[in-house]
């Protein structure tokens, strides 16, 4: 009886512990902009993606191998579809799903009608994914990731404007345990991530040697680094590819104890910065940084606009 009593309280010790809402926020805004400024880089090239005038490739291929795996997953051609069925044609209702996501993201950094602006922008962005999958990678995963716990999480939190706004009518509170299980859940799920990727790399000579790393770097559209400055420094690929191989498997094993999180935090968020500098990868950087720094130090972020803003309204 003792240990099965134990093992109930290690359990829900462990996924539902007391937090504060200060890593919804933190994750909130980040994805608020991270919205804005995913919608904000196809500004030209939206129509152009998801239109068969005009794309690469037609999204009707993308949306073809999407449903041989499922038909369920959500694209445009849903939306266009209805849009469609009320007067609208196709270059209305996509320019209108990218208002959306501009929107969306631009409520989610506020806190207004934080729930809906959640659900918005993560519908339209796995539309989006799903739609131009043939042209997306890492970025589309990691959004869609963060948008889906964003939306299940217990909002608004308390520096959001929809908290201001309901504290005038009644007094709002929130359920701290069902922070905390949201926060281990997106904990848990990094270090899965980051485990297997880096157990995935270790299988092969590539990260060893650091011939993968040199792969990335030449690989169109990712090459924004000379040739003759990755000549320049080829001593320290090998180097960097055992470096990265040892941040990602021992991410689960150093990211929890409070000796090391810092430390590894600080590396991992650094390892993405380096891709984004040296790859073009700036979207991809952003995401990840914010789903780090939300899951596991949420108290170095402050944003004082947003307490100004509470602050005025109050």
């Amino acid at each position: 009886m003792i240990t099965k009593q134990r093992l109930r309280d290690g359990f829900r010790k462990f996924w539902f512990p007391i937090e504060s809402d200060r890593w919804l926020t933190t994750l909130r805004v980040g994805l608020g902009f991270q919205a804005i400024l995913y919608a904000w880089s196809l500004r030209t090239d939206w129509n152009y993606l998801f239109t068969d005038r005009g794309g690469v490739i037609s999204p009707r291929v993308s949306e073809a191998i999407l449903s041989a795996q499922t038909s369920w997953v959500p694209r445009l051609s849903w939306l266009v579809a209805a849009g469609q069925a009320v007067g609208f044609n196709e270059e209305k209702v996509l320019f209108f799903s990218w208002i959306l996501l501009l929107v969306a993201g631009g409520g989610l950094i506020f806190g207004t009608f934080c729930r809906a602006a959640a659900i918005t922008a993560w519908f339209i962005h796995l539309c989006a994914a799903k739609s131009g999958g043939l042209m997306s990678y890492g970025v589309d995963n990691f959004m869609t990731i963060g948008l889906f716990y964003l939306s299940l999480a217990p909002l608004p939190d308390q520096s959001s404007l929809d908290r201001q706004w309901r504290r005038k009518f009644a007094a709002a509170s929130q359920d701290r345990q069902l922070l905390g299980f949201w926060r281990r859940v997106l904990q848990v799920h990094l270090c899965f991530i980051y485990f297997f990727g880096g157990l995935t790399k270790s299988l092969g000579n590539g990260w060893w040697d650091g011939t993968n790393l040199w792969r990335s770097l030449i690989r169109p559209p990712f090459n924004i680094v000379s040739p003759e400055t990755l000549l320049a420094w080829k001593f320290f690929f090998p180097i960097g590819g055992i470096l990265i191989l040892l941040l990602e498997t021992g991410y689960p094993f150093f990211i929890w104890p409070k000796r090391t999180r810092h430390v590894w935090l600080l590396s991992i968020c650094g390892m993405h910065v380096a891709i984004g500098l040296t790859m073009g990868m700036y979207l991809f950087s952003l995401v990840m940084i914010i789903l780090n720094v939300a899951a596991f130090a949420p108290q170095f972020v402050s944003v004082p606009w947003l307490r100004r803003a509470r602050a005025a309204i109050a």
